[in-house]
């Protein structure tokens, strides 16, 4: 969707696609008529963003081949979609049955972590609407923490060298400017915005920023404000923001339902206790109280003494939004765990899951409006 923040820039809200399990190009292509036409018909919009999650063989297949690309902007347009963003944390194979660790593979120490993020911003280059200034790519933030040395560091920062390098080639070809958001994830390299200040300040600054994930803001128990200053002093831009919210609970027995086995489950608690899933953090009998990056739907409030973390991404809207000029243009709702939520909680047909990504559009779309953003 299209929005408009008050001082005129032009802002854009998008559902992120990697709640969905397709990794070639024609399922890719039918999640459209699923979900995200009947997700636009129900939001009254003329235009739908869509944060595309593309796993790497199929952005490698679109990277090479321009007719591809032409047929997956004719695609979106038939079907009132546009895309601005693309989602490039996770590599492939992102709905298993089991993730975990996996989703931190390969890193930003290998050659295929480089060539997935330049292919997504070639492909990026060729989806853009002619009238949007500027595209984004999220990824992970440089690797999981262990194992990690100095000799990968030094690795790491080639690679980076390397990824502004090839985002000029792409905006010099293309004339489309991308630009790639490290997203700061507990238990990784680049946990909190502090550490991207320590990790990522000699990045090129017109290229590379940061995707800042409102739920892992939360698990690492970071005041907004003083985030967003940190990162402000250095220049280190927000490229992207994803609009999620975290578990919380005095009690951390009410949330052993939330165990599962697909995806990492960190847990923090405010005095800097951690584990590294909620089964670990139940086994070490971590004290309370508890944030858990469990992204659930923005839109439903749990029953007590569960709550969510949606006062954190308040707080971050109005510090993004509600000053003279945005902070950000591009926010993507990224609850991709609909499928593991508890049974009473999880959607079971598509129409279902449709109509609770809608939901959570309209809840993002009104917090926005909230601060003076307008259609």
């Amino acid at each position: 969707m299209r929005l408009r923040h008050r001082g005129g820039t032009p802002l854009h809200l998008g559902y992120c696609t990697n709640v969905h399990a397709a990794e070639d190009l024609d399922g890719v292509i039918a999640q459209f008529d699923v979900y995200a036409v009947p997700i636009r018909e129900r939001l009254g919009s003329d235009v739908l963003g869509v944060g595309l999650w593309l796993a790497a063989p199929v952005a490698a297949a679109l990277a090479a081949d321009p007719a591809l690309r032409a047929r997956l902007r004719r695609e979106l347009s038939a079907r009132g979609l546009e895309v601005v963003t693309l989602n490039g944390f996770p590599y492939r194979s992102f709905q298993d049955p089991v993730v975990k660790h996996a989703v931190y593979h390969p890193d930003w120490t290998t050659h295929e972590r480089l060539s997935y993020t330049l292919d997504l911003a070639l492909v990026l280059a060729d989806l853009l609407p002619d009238d949007v200034a500027r595209g984004s790519v999220s990824t992970l933030p440089l690797a999981w923490r262990d194992p990690w040395d100095i000799g990968m560091a030094d690795l790491a920062a080639r690679r980076l060298d390397r990824l502004a390098a090839g985002l000029a080639a792409v905006e010099s070809s293309t004339g489309r400017v991308v630009r790639v958001g490290f997203e700061p994830e507990p238990g990784c390299v680049v946990e909190t915005t502090a550490q991207a200040v320590v990790r990522l300040a000699d990045v090129d600054r017109d290229r590379l920023g940061i995707c800042l994930d409102l739920a892992h803001l939360a698990c690492a128990w970071e005041e907004p404000a003083d985030a967003l200053k940190e990162l402000g002093r250095i220049g280190l831009p927000v490229v992207k923001v994803q609009l999620s919210a975290a578990l919380e609970s005095a009690d951390p027995d009410a949330l052993r339902e939330y165990a599962e086995p697909r995806f990492l489950h960190q847990t923090r608690n405010p005095e800097g206790d951690a584990a590294d899933d909620l089964d670990e953090a139940f086994e070490r009998s971590l004290p309370g109280p508890w944030r858990v990056h469990y992204h659930v739907p923005l839109h439903v409030s749990p029953a007590a003494p569960l709550a969510t973390t949606i006062p954190v991404m308040r707080a971050a809207l109005a510090e993004l939004v509600g000053g003279p000029r945005p902070l950000c243009d591009h926010f993507e709702v990224e609850t991709y765990t609909w499928g593991v939520l508890p049974p009473a909680l999880r959607p079971r047909t598509p129409g279902q899951l449709a109509a609770g990504i809608a939901a959570e559009l309209e809840f993002a779309r009104t917090e926005l409006r909230d601060l003076g953003v307008r259609a």
